[in-house]
């Protein structure tokens, strides 16, 4: 049973979870020590997968081993056997999963395998391998725990794509920014580069992508996130994107995981901004009765007002009471969530010391 006296601690469970999950970046390992894995989720890649594979660097300053994995959603084309042609270790779904749940598959393979650091990357070749040292280096460096490539930051930069998608990204990026309360310039850029201790902390899941989600939960648990700008490829070489080739479906998806994200980390504005404004509404109405002497009449118009005030004082209340339960859930999962990852951590530690 887990007990304050069995983990030494002398200060209040809550306090002591978040402070002694330390979010500050350090460097993965000794100089020269590190193991990099990358980390190639795909769907029916057969054509570019193999020359993306090929093109990843295999020396890179600060790194002795350089490994590439493929986690498969069960493509129905060559794409395993083009990988393991070209030396990678392939992870295959049997059926289809969604992005999100591949790029789960492929952290926990990448940190059994004693990854230090996990890079992120497309496999349709839009993205330049060659990059990959460029987007490692604040990790080395101990200046982050989470780097993110972005292709709009630099104006230079932006890549040539559809309208639609460009203003698409901006406004999801906009919005991971409001509940975030950061400044990222591309929030849906799958090419990043994760530390061993970032990818052990990261509680994800939604199913269809991951991106947004991934910023928005390193952000809350304090992981210095840090952009490098590149050049990047607008459009796929063959073919349309798995994600967003239809954008009223990627749209939903991406508003929904957002919504939920929303809902997880920010319970108080979400759910108590709506029901404060509510309930101003329901007195206003109610003064605007009294002041008027309406309380009484039978008017069609007062009896109206009368129903938008109750409607207005009982949804109110509530949403102000589910913010607050929300908020008190919100807290728990973070209890929960250190004490998730200490225990992966601690496990890790035992597993590398036998």
């Amino acid at each position: 049973m887990f007990t304050a006296r069995r983990w030494g601690m002398t200060q209040p469970m809550y306090s002591l979870f978040i402070a002694s999950v330390d979010a500050r970046p350090v460097p993965p390992a000794g100089p020269g020590d590190c193991k990099l894995v990358v980390m190639l989720p795909a769907l029916n890649e057969e054509r570019t997968i193999g020359n993306v594979i090929s093109r990843i660097p295999k020396q890179i300053p600060g790194i002795a081993i350089v490994e590439s994995l493929v986690v498969n959603d069960a493509s129905i084309d060559n794409t395993e056997a083009v990988a393991i042609t070209q030396g990678a270790t392939v992870v295959s779904h049997r059926r289809r999963v969604g992005l999100g749940t591949v790029f789960q598959t492929g952290l926990d393979h990448a940190l059994r395998s004693d990854a230090d650091i996990i890079v992120s990357i497309d496999a349709d070749g839009q993205f330049d391998p060659c990059d990959i040292p460029k987007l490692i280096e604040p990790i080395l460096d101990g200046r982050a725990g989470l780097v993110t490539a972005t292709r709009f930051a630099n104006p230079e930069f932006i890549p040539a794509m559809p309208a639609a998608k460009l203003w698409g990204n901006r406004w999801v990026t906009r919005i991971v920014n409001v509940i975030t309360g950061k400044r990222f310039t591309d929030a849906c850029c799958g090419f990043r580069a994760y530390s061993r201790e970032t990818a052990l902390r990261l509680t994800l899941f939604a199913r269809f992508t991951y991106t947004q989600e991934t910023l928005i939960d390193a952000a809350f648990k304090g992981i210095e996130i840090v952009e490098v700008p590149l050049q990047v490829r607008g459009e796929r070489e063959h073919g349309t994107s798995r994600i967003a080739a239809s954008l009223w479906r990627y749209a939903v998806q991406s508003g929904c995981i957002l919504l939920l994200a929303a809902r997880d980390h920010r319970p108080l504005h979400l759910f108590g901004i709506p029901g404060v404004v509510l309930v101003g509404l329901g007195v206003g109405v109610e003064f605007f009765m009294i002041n008027g002497n309406r309380v009484s009449s039978s008017s069609a118009l007062d009896q109206t007002l009368r129903f938008i005030m109750g409607a207005a004082l009982t949804g109110g209340m509530l949403l102000c009471v589910a913010s607050l339960l929300a908020d008190m859930i919100r807290r728990t999962r973070t209890i929960m969530e250190a004490t998730y990852y200490l225990v992966r951590r601690d496990a890790n530690r035992k597993s590398d010391s036998e």
